[in-house]
Formats: C-alpha cells, sequence, structure tokens
C-alpha cells in the first residue's frame, strides 16, 4: 500500500475519532468535566501517531467550541489535548504493546494535566493562578476519572476494530 493510500485511510480514522469526540463532548456537556475527547486523543496518540493526535486535538476542539462556546480557552484546550496526544504518541512509538493498566494511568494523570494546563487561562487573564487551579481540582478529578473510564471502555474496541481493517498490510503508527 503506498504512502497516498495510508494517508486517505489515516485521514479517515482520524475523522471518525473527531466526529466521535465532538459528538460525545456534546452528549457529555451535563456532567462537568466528563467527556471522551482526551482519551480520545490519548487513543488516537497511541495507534496513529503524535501528528495524527495533534490534529485531532485541533479538529476536536474548534468543531466542539462551535456547539459550546469559543474564548481564551479554546487556545488552551488545544495546547492541552495537542500535548497529550503528542506524549501519547510518543509512547505508541515502542515497539512492544503497552499494556491496558499503564494507559488507564496516563488517562487518569492527562486529567490532571489538561486542568493544569486550562487553569494557565486565569493567569493569562488575572494574573493569578493558585486560587483558580485549587478551586478547579475536583473537576481535574472528574476529567480524570472519566478519562480512566472512557479508555477501559473505548481504548479495547477501537484498537481492535483498527487493526482488524489495517490488517498486516501497514503499520498504523507508520511515518507521520
Amino acid at each position: 500500500m503506498n504512502n497516498k493510500q495510508m494517508s486517505t485511510y489515516k485521514l479517515t480514522l482520524l475523522a471518525l475519532l473527531a466526529a466521535l469526540a465532538v459528538v460525545g463532548r456534546s452528549a457529555f456537556a451535563f456532567l462537568p468535566n466528563v467527556q471522551p475527547v482526551t482519551s480520545l486523543v490519548i487513543i488516537c496518540g497511541l495507534l496513529l501517531g503524535p501528528v495524527a493526535a495533534i490534529l485531532l486535538a485541533l479538529l476536536t476542539t474548534f468543531l466542539s467550541n462551535m456547539l459550546l462556546g469559543m474564548g481564551i480557552w479554546t487556545i488552551w484546550q488545544v495546547v492541552s489535548w495537542a500535548l497529550i496526544g503528542l506524549i501519547s504518541g510518543l509512547i505508541g512509538k515502542y515497539p512492544r504493546r503497552v499494556p491496558i493498566y499503564v494507559i488507564v494511568l496516563f488517562a487518569v494523570f492527562s486529567g490532571y494535566l489538561y486542568g493544569f494546563i486550562i487553569s494557565l487561562t486565569a493567569y493569562s487573564i488575572s494574573g493569578s493562578f493558585l486560587p483558580y487551579y485549587l478551586s478547579g481540582l475536583i473537576f481535574d478529578t472528574n476529567h480524570a476519572i472519566g478519562n480512566g473510564i472512557f479508555i477501559i471502555l473505548l481504548y479495547p474496541m477501537i484498537s481492535y476494530f483498527f487493526t482488524k481493517y489495517a490488517k498486516n498490510r501497514f503499520s498504523l503508527q507508520n511515518t507521520n
């Protein structure tokens, strides 16, 4: 399979993940900080690579914020999810399969990392970081727990379908 077909295949998977993330974020909007976006960015990074995960972060943030509202936080959401996607993409580059419990722990950690970076919004506007960050820890905990649950539910299913359709013709995380 040539690189153009690989690119088309990866773009199709990326579009599916973006649609799932936007719908999931909208569907779970009633639960504070519980949504599948972070988990899907992690899954994308692990299976498709860091560039695809960064693109997913960008697409998902802008598309979902068109529905939920744009603001200065949009920039920090892109930065947060892109960083998480980059890290997960680098983890996915290891030739050995990463155990699910490690992925779940990374997803939980990512909930707190996301919250920390989002808290920089308050610093960039008001100059005070610590009060905003501390008051948001309960929401970061919701995010972290949600990430762990979404990874447990989504990772086995998505990785199964991605590898099933990729077969042995090419590596999902070929070159980015």
